[in-house]
């Protein structure tokens, strides 16, 4: 195998795995799954015409060539140090997180909750369409359906309700965000012969009815919130649709996945099932 056909990326995952002893410590060093490590490491076997582990029940123990491998690469390691040593910021794991506008702005507000004691890189994607989480576009999705690829792992979190407000109910015309989301949709359809205005963001629809301008479509979580402004209406049911937590397969397995998967999942489950009344 010449060094263009290698991915000088196995060898820093085979050093990981050897040092551990095995895949469940690697994948806490690495932030890769413990299965993405075993695929990885066979590879390696398979592209080197060596086996390098033993595997065994309670971990992964170095062959004769394993050892002889890790001595080389290890040597390596510290004649590359200087080269491709980072600052420790650099080297923190990021988790990237896809939701719409408002459960982002939930996120955004409780963020100390989402990243508990774990040190990361949390990036929160605010996007009304789907990231593409097969490619690794998002680590984590918060999406209104059920995911039906079999890379995806889904997780249910709770009911999101929908209805409109304003500052009162003598407000007649509509904030109408111009997208495809399914109450921008609905706005245009139920107000077709009302007088609306039009804006390109749920913010700036939020900000007309703030201004007495316009009454809005809001998550219930989000409106309930908003002291100066009353519901206006009846519980939007056409809108209502359970709430997802979505993420590839594999990275489900990585600690610090898990952990910020399981702490968003609490803290959507708790804020956006909230009674409007019990709102705080």
């Amino acid at each position: 195998m010449s060094e263009t056909d290698f991915d000088w990326d196995d060898l820093r995952l085979f050093l990981a795995v050897a040092r551990a002893g095995g895949l469940a410590g690697a994948a806490s060093a690495t932030g890769k799954s413990a299965p993405t490590l075993g695929r990885r490491m066979l590879t390696l076997e398979r592209k080197l015409g060596r086996e390098l582990f033993e595997r065994l029940p309670r971990g992964y123990a170095l062959t004769e060539e394993g050892q002889a491998l890790l001595d080389q690469a290890g040597a390596l390691e510290d004649r590359l140090r200087p080269i491709i040593a980072r600052r420790p910021e650099d080297a923190l794991p990021v988790v990237k997180v896809s939701a719409g506008l408002w459960t982002t702005h939930l996120l955004c507000r409780k963020v100390h909750r989402v990243l508990g004691e774990d040190a990361l890189r949390l990036r929160f994607i605010a996007a009304d369409e789907m990231v593409d989480i097969g490619r690794r576009a998002a680590v984590i999705g918060i999406r209104n359906q059920r995911p039906e690829s079999p890379t995806l792992a889904g997780r249910r979190v709770t009911r999101i309700r929908f209805a409109a407000y304003a500052v009162n109910d003598s407000v007649t015309p509509w904030a109408q965000v111009i997208g495809p989301t399914p109450s921008a949709k609905w706005v245009q359809q139920t107000a077709r012969s009302a007088p609306r205005i039009e804006v390109t963001n749920a913010r700036s629809a939020l900000d007309l009815a703030e201004a007495g301008a316009a009454r809005v479509v809001l998550p219930m979580f989000i409106g309930a919130r908003l002291s100066h402004l009353q519901q206006v209406g009846p519980e939007i049911e056409a809108l209502a649709h359970d709430q997802w937590l979505v993420t590839h397969h594999e990275d489900r397995f990585v600690p610090v996945v898990r952990r910020v998967i399981d702490r968003i999942h609490d803290l959507l489950k708790a804020e956006c099932s909230m009674p409007p009344g019990q709102a705080q």
